[in-house]
């Protein structure tokens, strides 16, 4: 007993231990924060900058020093927008080509990246591989041969060349995301299925895209992302008819006060649908992310 009692005296207490490393735990998690917060600042800033100048009446927008109060806000610049532009057609144009993309590419991707999951092997390394180094070429290697085909088939300046074209240069990563998805599903479902008598076409869309809705969605909405805030791309496929958003805001810059207060304009409307969906589908791009991102 008593030499069970020196030995437990001689320990230290346990709290003197514990105390320095909440410390230092709760030190490290309020510097993670404020350095969290300061960076979600800088990259909000230009944001609310473009948003209080297009609020603001056009000789007070670009009154130097900057004026931060004492003005009454206004919408005028989001009416001249829609009324003394095509901006209504610019968005149609933008949102059909996003959506003409990302359906072409899903139904094209879901079925490759499902037999690229299920064919493990040299050939389907190889298509992988080549498939990430499309993805990887500068994007004008890319574009200008495509606007040379577009010409001499003659639809250049359609909605219908710029969505194939996105197919073209979004595909890789489609298949690549979707791809990981079906390789977390196990093999042995495919084998059950086919007990039961489905075919490979049956058990793709009986099985697997119902058990694949997080991913689908996942690459669904990145793609129409993508297709959403092209610029290069829509540059050089458009001309007047089939222009984009992206591409109207290049040619407001440079030009009048008023004009370059409705590119603010534009950009708000173009970035405000961008923001909607990824709060309202943050929950799916997380889960389908995760799921996606253990096996490669």
């Amino acid at each position: 007993m008593i030499a069970d009692t020196a030995k437990a005296s001689t320990l230290p207490p346990r709290t003197s231990v514990k105390k320095p490393r909440r410390r230092r735990r709760n030190r490290g998690s309020r510097t993670a924060a404020v350095l969290l917060l300061l960076t979600s600042v800088l990259m909000l800033a230009p944001f609310i900058w473009t948003a209080l100048s297009v609020t603001k009446p056009t000789d007070v927008a670009f009154a130097n020093p900057p004026v931060l109060s004492g003005y009454t806000p206004t919408l005028q610049a989001f009416r001249d927008l829609w009324e003394t532009t095509y901006f209504a057609q610019y968005l149609t144009n933008t949102l059909v080509v996003a959506v003409m993309s990302t359906v072409v590419a899903l139904v094209i991707g879901i079925p490759a990246a499902y037999a690229l999951s299920r064919s493990p092997g040299y050939v389907s390394a190889i298509l992988l591989l080549l498939a990430l180094v499309f993805r990887s070429l500068p994007r004008f290697s890319v574009v200008l041969p495509m606007y040379e085909i577009s010409k001499a088939l003659g639809i250049y300046d359609t909605t219908f060349a710029l969505a194939a074209a996105l197919v073209a240069i979004n595909q890789p990563f489609t298949i690549w995301l979707l791809r990981n998805f079906f390789a977390e599903i196990p093999k042995e479902l495919d084998e059950a299925a086919m007990i039961d008598g489905c075919t490979r076409v049956g058990m793709l869309y009986r099985v697997m895209i119902p058990l694949m809705r997080p991913g689908i969605l996942t690459a669904g909405i990145f793609v129409f992302l993508f297709a959403f805030q092209e610029y290069l791309t829509a540059l050089v496929l458009t001309d007047t008819s089939s222009k984009t958003v992206p591409v109207f805001i290049t040619t407001q810059l440079g030009q009048t006060l008023p004009m370059l207060q409705q590119a603010g304009a534009a950009a708000m409307l173009l970035t405000l649908p961008v923001i909607a969906i990824s709060f309202i589908a943050q929950k799916y791009l997380v889960a389908g992310l995760s799921e996606g991102s253990v096996k490669g």
